[in-house]
This record gives structure tokens, C-alpha cells and sequence, in this order.
């Protein structure tokens, strides 16, 4: 039994298509189109609308490619702190570069790539040397000087016209980026200027999947929006420049609200006309709305996401790597829809079992245990802990496998041998403490019993059934656990303490 699909792609692709091939008529066949949200692999939205193909906006690129070019923007300061894009746990440099080759892989093609907020900093050099010597376009722009008062200024050679001028060719370019902050919409506008210096009457708008404009301020397909940008404190709201030109409510969110009446006077500036724009829900061209086929379901889908982001808020506050202010807005948004984390089917199983496993006899080195529970596709859900073996994720992964393939549970999936010679290649060759195999580890053995084991190879059959299952541990995952649980497409939470005493794991 697989999950319900609440979302039609096929109808999502002609009508996004529709519009933006209507807009590209609208400004004279020269479209800039800024991509809010993941270009690739949106995870989020697949999550909260199950069924939304993640790679959605590369099939609707595939479709226009003959019209269309991709600009992809990265803000110079993320290169430096190393931002980090979660669902891949890469940083956003690499990202672009995965970026880059995926598109390719496409069909779909690159111009360039834009250095936003360009200073100079050292890594950020480094990256842009990096890209140009494997044939890469790479262009500078700098904060825009005036922004975002003095229109002016910001309209002038020392504002827009300090930038490098992209020359492109096709009718629609896409500008997109690794995350939020990239710079996207002032790369649209810097392009404006330069092209209607030399005489094109180049336009832009948005391509926005949340909020979704045409569904409840509170809806949770909306509110689990406002979780996934905690971190930036966004809000979504009604759109007061929409509700004033046509008396109708449309949500959008309080940065492009804020910045609307600023855009509004930079495109008169720029074209010498008033914009077409009479709000912030004109300026987008977003149809999501009209492909969500079961409203019930997408809101039981992104409660669940709730719970999901606060949980994530919760281990990022444990790392350094958020605030305590951004767990406190995922949290109160949890309790606007009474939700606390045992709502999320796999918690209580996960705590559970390791609450459990204190009173086993089997220690392990350092005392803690570990709890990991999976819910399948048909609803079962499947338990493991750690031991001197194995870390509770290739336990709960073990015991799925042999549930999904019939196998009994006495019948040993990890040979002795096998598990022996990882433990000494790990402790006398590597020099590691731990004798316990994390998930990839744990892969890669089965991996090789499968090709003396029948039962081991039925078994690993089954993997391509963890894809969309939902898993929690009681204890933030190793690197390779959490390498292993991505590349299963598992969706994984945790509580917020740390599998081992020590400061420095592998």
C-alpha cells in the first residue's frame, strides 16, 4: 500500500506552463522569472502535498527549454559561512555545483552563475576561480548602493549599473538559487536596467510555490510555509495592496508585501511606465492551488510537517546552528493547531524502545540508547535500538527489511564473519573507538552477504520501499547514519541529544 496522492502534476505542468508562456507575451517575448523555493529536489513541497513531483519545475523547464536559460545566484556571504543546504547536508557552493550538472542532465540550459553581494571575500574568490576554470560564466554583483530608499540611486550607474551585465538570448530566464537570500530578485531587476538601456523591454515576475496565494491564511499548506522559514521570520498575511485594488483576499508573505511599494517605484524608474503590478499576488505567477486534489489530505500532510520542522528547529538550537527564537515560532505555530511531537505516528515507538532497552542486559560503550522507529507505507511501524553491533538505525533498517520481505526473525541477515571483519577493519586499520556499524556501513555489508545469501538478496529488494516512510530516533543520527537515511529518502526527526559523550564524532 502506498501513500494517498493529494496532488496532480499533469494539471499543475500545463496550467504553470500556460501562464508563463502568457507572461512571456506580456512583456515582449523577454521574461526574467525569479524561482522562489528549490529549483530542484523540493522535498518540502513533496512532503506537504504528497504526490508533487520534486523535480516539477525541471519537467515544466523541459517543456520550455527551447525558450528558456537559468541564471543561478548564490549570496557571496553564504559561500563564506559555509551555509549548509539541510535535505542534502551540503553546503550551498556545492549545491550549485549540483545544480549545474543536474540541469545539464536536463537538457535544460545554463548561462552563468551570479555572485550577489560580491566583496571579495576570500571564499568566495575561491569559488568563482573554481567555476571559471571548468568553463563556468561567472558574474559579480554588488550591494545595491541606495537600496532601499533612494531610487535614484539604486536606478543609476552606481546602483544597478555597478553590476556585471549578463547578455542572454532566449525569451524566458530563469533566475534561481540554493535557498533564500541568494539575491534572485535583485539579479531581475540589475538585468531590467541594463536591457532597457539597450533598448529591450524586458519584464519580470515570480514563480512562487508558497504560500499559496489562493488558500486560507491558515491553512496548513500555508502555515507549514511560515515553519520551513522560522529561521528568517517570515509571516504570511493577507496581501493589502491585492485586497485594495480588487477586493479580494490573497495570501503572500510580509518580505514581498514590504518590498512591493519599493519594486513598484524601481520598475517605474526603470521602464518610465507605472508598473503593471497592482499587488504582490499579480506579480507572482503561482497555480499549485489548482492541482491540490484532496484539501483534507494536504492539511493532515503538512500538520505532519509541523511537527517535522520543530523537531529539525529543535537539533539545529542543540548544533548552534539556529536561534532559540526559531524553535520558539515553529513551536507556537505547532500550538496553534494543538500538535506536539508525539502527534507524529513514529515519536512514541522510537522513545519507547529506548526506554525499554535500559532494562537489556547488552550495554553498549558509552550507556546510551538509542531508539528508531520507521512507519512503512501501509502503516506498520517497526522498532530497533542500538547495540554493540549495529546503531539503531541499521537496526530498525535490518528489521524493516526482513518485515517488507517476509523473511523470519531468526534468520540472521548479518553474518558474524562480515560484522567481525568491519569491526577490526574499523578499530585496528582505521583506528576507530566504535565497533558498532552505522547505517552505510551496514548497507555495504549487506550488500556484499547478498551475493552468497538468498535471503540477504530478497531482502535487498526491498529498499526502494523505504523511499517517503517517515522515521524517528531519540538521538541525532552519525554522519553516516544520516547519509544513509537521506540516500533511502527516508524522512527522518530526532530528539534533540547526542547518540555519544564525546564532542568529536566521524
Amino acid at each position: 500500500m502506498s501513500k494517498k496522492t493529494i496532488f496532480d502534476n499533469d494539471q499543475y505542468l500545463k496550467e504553470q506552463a500556460g501562464k508563463i508562456r502568457q507572461r512571456i507575451k506580456d512583456f515582449d517575448n523577454k521574461l526574467y522569472l525569479e524561482f522562489g523555493g528549490k529549483l530542484l529536489f523540493d522535498y518540502h513541497a513533496a512532503r506537504v502535498l504528497p504526490g508533487y513531483d520534486p523535480n516539477i519545475k525541471i519537467r515544466l523547464l523541459q517543456e520550455l527549454k527551447d525558450q528558456a536559460e537559468v541564471l543561478i545566484c548564490i549570496y557571496a556571504g553564504d559561500i563564506e559561512r559555509k551555509k549548509i543546504r539541510a535535505d542534502f547536508g551540503i553546503t550551498y557552493e556545492t549545491d550549485i555545483l549540483k545544480i549545474i550538472d543536474d540541469l545539464k542532465s536536463w537538457g535544460v540550459f545554463v548561462r552563468g552563475v551570479i555572485i550577489t553581494r560580491f566583496e571579495n571575500q576570500p571564499s568566495a574568490v575561491i569559488f568563482k576561480k573554481k567555476l571559471e576554470r571548468r568553463n563556468i560564466n561567472v558574474y559579480t554583483h554588488y550591494f545595491t548602493k541606495g537600496y532601499p530608499t533612494d531610487v535614484e540611486l539604486i536606478v543609476s550607474d552606481e546602483g544597478y549599473g555597478a553590476n556585471d551585465y549578463i547578455k542572454t538570448e532566449r525569451p524566458l530566464v530563469i533566475v534561481t538559487g540554493p535557498g533564500p537570500g541568494s539575491g534572485k530578485m535583485a539579479t531581475c531587476l540589475s538585468q531590467l536596467f541594463h536591457d532597457h538601456r539597450h533598448g529591450i523591454q524586458s519584464g519580470y515576475a515570480k514563480f512562487e510555490t508558497f504560500p499559496v496565494w489562493n488558500l486560507p491564511l491558515k491553512h496548513p499548506v500555508n502555515v507549514a510555509y511560515e515553519a520551513a522559514t522560522a529561521d528568517l521570520a517570515d509571516l504570511n498575511m493577507i496581501d493589502p495592496f491585492h485586497l485594495e485594488a480588487y477586493q479580494v483576499q490573497s495570501v503572500n508573505y510580509n518580505r514581498d508585501v514590504d518590498v512591493f511599494p519599493v519594486l513598484q517605484r524601481i520598475l517605474k524608474k526603470i521602464t518610465g511606465d507605472q508598473s503593471c503590478y497592482r499587488s504582490p499576488t499579480d506579480m507572482g505567477v503561482n497555480r499549485v492551488g489548482f492541482a491540490i486534489t484532496d484539501d483534507e489530505g494536504a492539511k493532515k500532510a503538512a500538520l505532519q510537517e509541523l511537527i517535522r520542522r520543530f523537531l529539525r528547529y529543535q537539533c539545529e538550537y542543540a548544533l548552534g546552528l539556529t536561534t532559540r527564537e526559531t524553535v520558539q515560532r515553529a513551536e507556537l505555530l505547532m500550538k496553534e493547531f494543538n500538535l506536539c511531537p508525539e502527534d507524529r505516528p513514529v515519536v512514541s515507538p522510537a522513545q519507547e524502545t529506548a526506554q525499554k532497552a535500559i532494562n537489556d542486559p547488552r550495554l553498549g560503550s558509552e550507556g546510551i540508547y538509542v531508539g528508531a522507529a520507521i512507519e512503512l507505507a501501509d502503516g506498520t511501524i517497526i522498532t530497533g535500538t542500538n547495540s554493540p553491533r549495529m546503531h539503531a538505525a541499521s537496526s530498525v533498517i535490518v528489521r524493516a527489511l526482513k518485515h517488507l520481505a517476509g523473511i523470519p526473525n531468526k534468520i540472521q541477515l548479518m553474518p558474524e564473519k562480515i560484522c567481525d571483519s568491519v569491526s577490526n577493519m574499523k578499530t585496528e586499520i582505521l583506528n576507530e573507538k566504535s565497533l558498532s556499524m552505522d547505517l552505510q556501513e551496514t548497507l555495504i555489508a549487506l550488500a556484499i552477504s547478498a551475493t552468497s545469501n538468498h535471503a540477504v538478496e530478497l531482502a535487498m529488494e526491498m529498499l526502494a520501499e523505504f523511499k517517503d516512510c517517515e522515521m524517528h530516533m531519540t538521538h541525532m543520527p552519525s554522519p553516516g547514519d544520516e547519509e544513509g537515511i537521506r540516500r533511502l529518502g527516508i524522512n527522518l526527526t530526532t530528539d534533540p541529544l547526542f547518540a555519544t559523550n564525546d564532542l568529536y564524532t566521524m
